[in-house]
């Protein structure tokens, strides 16, 4: 158990799904050198079969009893889907004065699967009773790491400061337990360097005061980040004092340290002749059940009732906290508190991570007895 535990809100009444997050994750962190199919952050549309593909499916968490749960792992192939770029050149550099030209814009790849492959899709009858919604999802930091627990190596470690979970690429052999272990998959292995490797909560920014690159370019403003043991975060007031920011799948036993403010808005339904069916809703609260648990009625009620106490009176803290007025008031990461660490380790650089674990494995040489394709 560490000391504090950093968190993450995300208000998916708010999402819009234009993936400026992802954008923002994977130029700075994943956009080369093993990690192109990685996705540290993606958006999913929901219902739908996510990524890595029916991720939900494969396994891994904890039993009833607290023991490890059994879990695949995901095929680069057939479950991520092989990246592939676009003939952008091929298009700039066409000789249309050939004859019978035929320029086109096409793959390189033939495409099977990959990121948000089923964007928008949904289920249901449109116009009657479609839905979706967007569920962004990152690693979530767990109290109970699968990863951690499954991995022979004790390459996986969670941060005593703060309770982000990181590689220790130095000791990483590649087994890839612990992408088995994960139940929502959101470790990956680097064919490149035979290592496992994930998101890392952007601690080299938390470090410095500044979210993690996909809060802070999140336009929906849907992304609250701070402490969970400071009274006066978002974050604590959301998860805690109101309980309507609630984990994804915590059935699976590993303490997730991503929340979720469940989507409480959506449509009526239509009957047959087009005409709306009153008190009806397009999301199905079985389904909402399913990723959140029978909290999920508490924080629709509180969510709805503070709605109306703001409409009648104005007045609304919750209402408040998430309409989010400030940008710079959804992140409360007490700078302070790194600078203090940094100073009783003795730290020269102002700008040198705490830890040394996860840095010492950046230039780690590639496993010999390990090849790239065996994994593919």
């Amino acid at each position: 158990m560490s000391k504090r535990q950093l968190a993450m809100v995300m208000d998916l009444n708010k999402c819009i799904g234009c993936q400026t997050c992802t954008v923002a994750c994977k130029t700075q962190w994943t956009n080369r050198n093993g990690r192109e199919y990685m996705y540290w952050n993606n958006v999913e549309t929901y219902p739908g079969d996510g990524y890595p593909k029916k991720w939900m499916e494969l396994g891994g968490g904890f039993d009833a009893a607290g023991d490890l749960k059994e879990g695949t792992i995901p095929n680069i192939q057939s479950d991520y889907g092989v990246p592939w770029d676009f003939s952008f050149d091929e298009i700039a550099t066409f000789d249309y004065t050939k004859n019978n030209p035929t320029p086109a814009f096409r793959a390189d790849e033939t495409p099977t699967w990959g990121p948000n492959w089923d964007e928008d899709v949904g289920t249901g009858n449109f116009p009657s009773d479609n839905y979706f919604f967007y569920l962004p999802r990152i690693c979530n930091h767990c109290t109970n790491p699968g990863c951690l627990s499954a991995c022979p190596r004790d390459a996986i470690f969670k941060r005593d400061q703060d309770g982000v979970v990181l590689v220790d690429l130095d000791r990483c052999q590649g087994y890839r337990y612990c992408i088995a272990g994960c139940p929502y998959k959101k470790i990956y292995f680097n064919p490149k360097l035979s290592k496992s490797e994930k998101c890392i909560l952007c601690f080299p920014r938390i470090e410095e005061g500044l979210p993690p690159a996909c809060a802070q370019q999140c336009v929906g403003r849907i992304r609250f980040v701070g402490f969970l043991d400071d009274e006066e975060s978002q974050v604590h007031k959301l998860v805690n004092k109101y309980k309507v920011a609630l984990p994804l799948r915590s059935d699976y036993g590993t303490g997730p340290n991503i929340y979720y403010i469940p989507p409480t808005e959506a449509p009526a339904k239509f009957d047959a002749e087009g005409k709306i069916i009153e008190g009806s809703e397009r999301i199905p609260v079985k389904e909402l059940e399913t990723l959140f648990g029978k909290q999920v009625h508490d924080a629709i009620k509180t969510l709805r009732a503070e709605k109306d106490k703001r409409a009648k009176s104005g007045e609304s803290e919750l209402m408040d906290l998430l309409i989010a007025y400030n940008h710079e008031d959804m992140f409360r990461l007490d700078n302070n508190y790194y600078q203090e660490i940094a100073k009783a380790k003795g730290n020269a650089n102002p700008l040198a991570p705490i830890d040394e674990r996860y840095v010492k494995g950046k230039y780690t040489t590639e496993i010999s007895h390990f090849k790239a394709e065996e994994h593919e």
